[in-house]
């Protein structure tokens, strides 16, 4: 069969008829025979492989797109996450602020006090320190007086006074005396 057909064949081509449009059935079925063992060389073979290595890509694709998702949903987290923390560092620092200015004005206030305490206390220790000065500067002002009375009058007198004299007349002298404006107003009292 195989010659009859290769007869044919170059009968073909010898004498100019079309042999690809001409039908022939050893040709057809010999043809069917080398697609069907093909078909099945490819089916058991080929096409698994081509199958696993399209199930593996699809796999690859499917786990890339499974991990682009899980990691837009930890970059969501993380921005839901950062945008708290920043709500949270903004409240916290407007609260620091807010206590900064509350303690600023406390010391300020509490400044104020001190400061207006400390400048009473000063004041009345001057009023004191003047009025000691004046005290003393009174009292030494009286004895002042005291003796010049006593040596004015021993000399107007000519004579030696005695203890008793010399009060009396020291006492005379100074009830005469106003030392009022000396002290603010005071009478000094022996």
């Amino acid at each position: 069969m195989l010659l009859a057909e290769s007869a044919n064949t170059l009968q073909a081509e010898e004498g100019g008829s079309t042999w690809l449009i001409t039908p022939n059935i050893g040709m057809t079925i010999w043809t069917l025979i080398v697609f069907s063992v093909s078909l099945v060389v490819l089916t058991k073979a080929v096409f698994p492989r081509i199958r696993e290595a399209l199930d593996r890509r699809q796999a690859a694709i499917e786990e890339s797109i499974d991990a682009a998702e899980r990691t837009r949903q930890e970059a969501d987290a993380l921005l839901v996450e950062y945008r708290e923390r920043l709500a949270e560092a903004r409240a916290q620092a407007e609260e620091i602020v807010e206590r900064a200015r509350q303690a600023a004005a406390v010391v300020e206030n509490e400044a104020r006090t001190t400061a207006a305490t400390r400048g009473e206390q000063m004041l009345e220790q001057t009023r004191r320190d003047i009025e000691a000065e004046s005290r003393r500067m009174l009292d030494e002002i009286m004895r002042d007086v005291a003796e010049l009375t006593v040596l004015a009058t021993e000399r107007v007198t000519r004579k030696t006074l005695t203890d008793a004299d010399q009060r009396q007349l020291v006492q005379d002298a100074l009830s005469d005396l106003d030392f009022s404006a000396l002290v603010g107003g005071r009478a000094h009292e022996n």
